[in-house]
Formats: structure tokens, C-alpha cells, sequence
């Protein structure tokens, strides 16, 4: 009887998971302070003033794209919508405004 709980645990545990929905990098497009255009095309490149940065996956909800001097931050609220930040030269650092 435990080893048929056992397996029937286990196939709703594999269900679940495999159910869930996987965070990916939506499409956005925002202005950063001092001039900086950042673009992302659903599931990515991250462009960055028009050129691609190179990109770090952290985990489903929160990725970092470089170039051109800066360092972009993209997270992924529970909700699906995305905030996005920016730290460049120097320590300077602020929060970017969604188009």
C-alpha cells in the first residue's frame, strides 16, 4: 500500500514541475538615465543602444546583459512584467523606465 502512495506522490510531483511555466526573457524595451536604450526580443538577445550584450542567466527570473560601459539587470516579477535597472561606469546606477 506505502509503495503505491510512493508512486502516486511522485507522478503528481512530476506533473506539477513539469506543468509549471519556465520565466524567459519577455519582450521589452526601455530608457535608462544617461541616454540608455535597452531592447530585448522575446527569449532574448538583450540589446543594449542597438548592439547585443552578452548575456548571464542567473535563473528564470532575473538575467544580466553587458556592453557598450554597462551592465543591464532584467527581472521577472511573479507577475510576469519586467523591471529594469542599469550600473555603468564608476558605480553609477539607477532604475530604467519601461516604454
Amino acid at each position: 500500500m506505502q509503495s503505491k502512495l510512493l508512486a502516486a506522490a511522485i507522478l503528481v510531483s512530476v506533473a506539477t514541475i513539469g506543468s509549471q511555466a519556465q520565466a524567459k526573457i519577455p519582450l521589452v524595451n526601455a530608457t535608462c538615465p544617461t541616454n540608455i536604450e535597452v531592447h530585448a526580443d522575446e527569449g532574448g538577445p538583450i540589446y543594449i543602444n542597438g548592439k547585443e550584450g552578452k548575456l548571464k542567466k542567473f535563473n528564470d527570473n532575473y538575467f544580466e546583459a553587458t556592453g557598450s560601459g554597462v551592465t543591464i539587470s532584467l527581472t521577472i516579477n511573479p507577475d510576469g512584467s519586467p523591471d529594469v535597472s542599469y550600473t555603468g561606469k564608476h558605480g553609477a546606477n539607477g532604475v530604467c523606465t519601461i516604454k
